[in-house]
């Protein structure tokens, strides 16, 4: 008998999750208690609430919350200050939600006094360390079950054949049949994985896209969208005050309508394994390019430097679960710092498939006109100067060059 009582299970209501509601019920014969998270992931949760009573679950045990702000305001926009971009292309879509999930699973296990916590994540994938990492940092005490890691159902098809065994419905069938892609949804992405992705060599099928039309399909006319920051956040568009997460939803409103955002990409997972998937981040992808024009003259030189030396550490810091280690917090104190004068307007051209920064203004900018045109500059700076400072930057290497080194 297991000495765990009441457990708090991440609950999606999809495949995964659902068998596990099922299998721990079976497997420890505790009490569940359900967590959804709404992280605007576009679908009726709803039917989750219904899944989760047909198997008993108390109606005070299911939690369904609306976390689009909280996840947007306090995750999402921090990891953009810092123009966050793990191996070059990935915006960090499922990274930046499980530390959310974490804390809200840990706050829900105090609320109800429950023994242990459980997750859906693979023991091949990263989410299990993200979601355990958080949980251990804000609740050093916590059992955490992963079923993945216990059970023999290693597989969609085993996983669909318990189902069908158990009465429990499966969402999202593929059209063409078998395991539907594994899929995670909020309002910064829609990643997907598994099925014929497995295979590097393999293009995505154009039906599997559901936020974005193709760039090829996206109107030929290009349109710009203002965007209006204070200390480093989006806080209006086109002039009309937003909340955050209205901000991202309006932009990937906007970006998927063009065709921006999708990538495919190879990465390099926490576990040691490389694994390719498929994202949709067109909300994710204007902030980014914006947020880098209004820093463009708002950012001393150095301090800009300075964040893009720092931001790989910082977005793998991210990617690998440590979001609330001493360290990420440190940082994100830093980067919050550099973002005081973060403010005006930046506007985009949006244009199949691609985001460019058109203009660009603040009343904190850096850039002086009078001394960077190319006219006559009255005097403002002198380029005599730049003579003796280039001699002084070529002393050494003209040294070296004499020592024929």
């Amino acid at each position: 008998m297991s000495d765990v009582k009441k457990v708090v299970l991440a609950y999606s209501g999809g495949l995964d999750t659902s068998v596990i509601l099922k299998w721990l019920q079976d497997e420890y014969q505790c009490e569940v208690v359900t967590f959804t998270a709404d992280l605007g992931q576009g679908e009726e949760l709803e039917p989750a609430r219904q899944k989760a009573l047909k198997f008993g679950i108390k109606p005070e045990n299911i939690y369904i919350d609306d976390v689009r702000e909280e996840f947007v305001r306090d995750f999402v926009f921090p990891m953009f200050r810092a123009n966050t971009v793990y191996e070059g292309e990935y915006l960090l879509g499922t990274s930046i939600a499980r530390p959310l999930i974490a804390k809200r699973l840990v706050e829900i296990a105090r609320e109800t006094r429950a023994d242990a916590i459980s997750h859906g994540a693979t023991g091949k994938g990263n989410d299990q360390v993200r979601f355990e990492l958080g949980a251990y940092a804000l609740m050093p005490e916590v059992k955490v079950i992963a079923p993945w890691r216990e059970w023999d159902l290693l597989s969609r098809e085993k996983l669909m054949a318990y189902a069908e065994t158990n009465g429990i419905e499966v969402d999202m069938k593929h059209k063409n049949g078998g395991a539907p892609y594994s899929m995670d949804a909020n309002l910064l992405h829609i990643s997907f994985e598994g099925r014929h992705l497995e295979d590097p060599k393999a293009e995505a099928e154009e039906s599997m896209w559901r936020w974005t039309v193709s760039p090829e399909q996206a109107p030929d006319a290009a349109e710009y969208v203002d965007l209006e920051y204070e200390n480093g956040d989006v806080v209006a568009i086109n002039g009309v005050r937003l909340r955050a997460h209205e901000v991202l939803a309006k932009l990937n409103e906007l970006g998927g309508k063009h065709g921006i955002g999708r990538l495919d990409l190879v990465e390099n997972r926490y576990v040691g394994m490389k694994s390719r998937g498929c994202y949709e981040t067109p909300g994710g992808t204007i902030l980014l390019k914006a947020h880098r024009g209004i820093e463009s003259i708002t950012l001393d030189r150095e301090v800009a430097h300075l964040k893009d030396d720092l931001m790989p550490r910082y977005a793998t810091l991210i990617y690998n679960g440590y979001w609330w280690s001493p360290e990420r917090k440190a940082l994100q104190v830093l980067i919050d710092h550099t973002q005081a004068r973060v403010n005006g307007w930046v506007r985009v051209k949006l244009y199949k498939g691609s985001v460019a920064v058109v203009a660009r203004d603040s009343k904190d900018t850096l850039f002086d006109q009078t001394i960077a045109t190319f006219d006559d500059d009255g005097g403002a700076y002198n380029q005599a100067d730049a003579g003796g400072f280039i001699k002084l930057n070529a002393l050494r290497m003209r040294i070296a060059g004499k020592k024929g080194r």
